[in-house]
């Protein structure tokens, strides 16, 4: 965790300070000098939402309130203006800070501190001459926040973080073995149990999807179980979270192009990322609910025993199918993950993968697309755990018109539809392989950016952590 969140019961003076208050006449309270009082509110007035004045050896920050009535909007316009002021503290080489406010409450309070932390990050392993943020400490001054509110807050930051590394890092480094290794130890950490399945034991369990993909590489397979299972957990049958764990992705023999596509093709892992991100938080945190996570991790290459255009496998759970593309590899792998899941008789299941691009052209990289069979009142929930932590979701249609896309004259299926509706069609393939309730997430467009996106940043996101947690929140709560 690059930084701390620490609980203050006053303001000290003796640190920079952040403010946030109602509107501009409150700032009167901070600002005491008439010349500063009158700056600030030529600034506001023009439309500044944080202006920044100089106290003598520190600096006062003074941010607006937001008139957003819409609470989703209001906790999303608190991260990212604690993005905006860790951007300027950086800047000014500033390590610490006071946070108060009159008016915001504690979960507002809380989200601004949230996007602070979460735009501190930064990956430079591979820097030569790395330059590190300066920024450390932040100190909530709020007699409505707990330390215990602060811990949780931080273990989920702490979450992103290693989810946001793992994405990060390339393919000559993490490997599916490699990225077995990284579960291990932040199980190991966390408090969760990590099985991971080697090639031979996945061959004994006929996990056609998982071996084809992988029948290009040069490093083997894996299929990897996370189990959190306290004592006294509250479901009887697990909830759980599948990750697509494509660690590289060529396309196989249906080869992507470089530009905009290959060159980014380490972040196809995104989804296994974010289930281990989240399996981490949830342990952390001591929840007590049964989860399961299943992540099957291999690179998708092209050599002389790469699964071809036209091929037929033979998946876990028996169903037979034709290859046309090779690039459609990520509901392959997953595939064999819903079958696998069978056996835990499950209450629900939730996957998460970076599958297509159809997602992205759909709701670019503002939201993700969902589709299931899941109750309403599920989906629901699910949706509203997007919208508090403003990772949100489109529900497309799954309808049963679909599942003739997908129909092989050779096999059971076949792995692509028939060129429209791809995100659908992709589902609807998933879908072959439950028979409990499911949803899918489509995490394609905001797992990874290139561009700066304010306490998101820049690259890897985290995306699918901070929603999951928050679901399984929401949801374990509504079944008391």
């Amino acid at each position: 965790m690059k930084g701390s969140i620490k609980l203050t019961e006053t303001i000290s003076r003796k640190e920079h300070l952040a403010v946030i208050v109602a509107d501009i006449a409150s700032a009167q309270v901070v600002l005491k000098d008439k010349l500063a009082f009158e700056r600030f509110s030529k600034l506001a007035n023009a439309g500044e939402k944080m202006v920044s004045i100089q106290n003598g050896a520190y600096n006062t920050f003074i941010i607006l309130a937001t008139e957003k009535k819409d609470a989703s909007q209001v906790l999303e316009y608190y991260r990212t203006q604690g993005g905006d002021l860790l951007k300027c503290l950086n800047k000014e080489k500033i390590e610490a800070i006071e946070l108060t406010s009159p008016c915001a409450t504690s979960a507002e309070v809380l989200a601004f501190a949230e996007g602070m932390f979460l735009a501190n990050y930064s990956f430079s392993k591979y820097k030569t001459a790395a330059k590190e943020n300066s920024f450390k400490t932040i100190y909530l001054a709020s007699k409505s926040i707990s330390k215990s509110d602060i811990k949780q807050l931080q273990h989920l930051l702490e979450a992103v973080y290693l989810t946001r590394d793992l994405v990060n890092e390339p393919v000559v480094f993490l490997t599916a073995e490699q990225f077995s290794t990284e579960m291990e130890k932040y199980g190991k950490a966390a408090g969760f149990e990590v099985e991971v399945l080697d090639k031979q034991k996945i061959r004994s369990l006929k996990m056609g999807g998982l071996l084809a993909i992988n029948a290009g590489s040069p490093n083997p397979p894996t299929f990897n179980i996370l189990t959190y299972k306290p004592k006294k957990h509250e479901n009887k049958q697990p909830i759980i979270l599948v990750g697509k764990g494509v660690v590289y992705d060529t396309g196989g023999l249906s080869l992507k192009e470089t530009a905009n596509s290959m060159d980014i093709m380490k972040c196809d892992m995104a989804g296994g990322a974010a289930v281990l991100g989240a399996m981490y938080a949830i342990a952390k945190n001591e929840l007590p609910f049964y989860i399961v996570g299943l992540i099957p991790a291999t690179e998708n290459r092209p050599d002389g025993n790469a699964i071809t255009p036209g091929d037929v496998i033979t998946m876990h759970s028996g169903t037979t199918v034709e290859i046309l593309n090779t690039d459609a590899e990520g509901r392959v792998i997953l595939a064999d993950a819903l079958s696998f899941a069978k056996q835990y008789k499950p209450e629900l299941v939730l996957d998460f993968a970076t599958l297509t691009g159809v997602a992205i052209m759909a709701v670019g990289k503002y939201g993700s697309v969902m589709l299931g069979t899941a109750s309403e009142e599920t989906k629901s929930m699910l949706k509203s755990a997007g919208n508090q932590v403003y990772e949100r979701l489109v529900e497309l249609p799954l309808w049963e018109e679909y599942a003739k896309e997908i129909e092989s004259d050779i096999a059971d299926l076949k792995n692509l539809g028939n060129g429209t509706a791809g995100a659908t069609t992709a589902a609807k393939f998933l879908e072959h392989f439950t028979d409990y309730p499911w949803m899918h997430v489509d995490i394609a467009g905001p797992a990874y950016t290139k561009g700066e996106d304010n306490y998101r940043g820049k690259n890897a996101t985290g995306m699918g952590v901070r929603l999951i947690y928050q679901f399984v929140l929401d949801y374990m709560a509504a079944k008391k």
